[in-house]
């Protein structure tokens, strides 16, 4: 039996997404956000409140970062969803992680993140739900010690946490379970 909760943002798992960017005196600010990913094979879609800082940085330099945010690191990723860059000049320092300038974008990133996607603003415009952003992925930047043996990106090394809209909760990911265009494949043959 289904009982019906109403109208929510119930979808899990939602992804930890850091973006950072550059504030109009070079300081680095950096969102944790959940509602934005992948929306084509080289570009990724945002959805941000208008008040964030964020979005004021993303207005004026045309770009940003989005990086996974790693379970070590998992206290400063929380952090940046608490403290407002609006308030909090000082934010990024307070972190304790470090940054330096993508060399493919005007934005930071974070070295302490282990898996980095530098994006140029090819779309930013105000919708009904809040300030929208499409980034083209110029960049990828990764770890070398989450690569696997072929140079590809290995989730079980990556180390990453997903957030659940339900409870606020943030759980870890990483154990494969199948493999995709694979484990369905006996399904096709009834």
């Amino acid at each position: 039996m289904k009982k019906d909760l109403g109208v929510k943002p119930y979808l899990f798992p939602m992804p930890v997404l850091m973006i950072a960017t550059y504030g109009d005196d070079g300081a680095v600010d950096v969102m944790n956000m959940a509602w934005g990913g992948i929306c084509g094979h080289d570009m990724v879609s945002l959805n941000i409140d208008d008040d964030h800082k964020t979005s004021e940085n993303i207005r004026k330099r045309h770009a940003f970062t989005l990086s996974v945010a790693d379970i070590p690191h998992i206290e400063a990723a929380d952090f940046f969803g608490i403290a407002s860059g609006n308030k909090m000049p000082d934010k990024f320092e307070r972190s304790g992680l470090t940054a330096e300038k993508s060399q493919k974008v005007d934005a930071p990133i974070v070295r302490e993140f282990p898996l980095t996607l530098e994006c140029e603003v090819v779309e930013d415009k105000m919708e009904v739900y809040g300030h929208h952003v499409i980034g083209r992925i110029v960049g990828v930047l990764a770890d070398t010690d989450v690569l696997d043996e072929k140079g590809y990106v290995d989730p079980t090394k990556l180390n990453a946490f997903v957030f659940d809209q339900f409870q606020s909760g943030y759980y870890a990911i990483g154990e494969k379970v199948g493999q995709a265009w694979s484990t369905g494949a006996p399904l096709m043959k009834k």
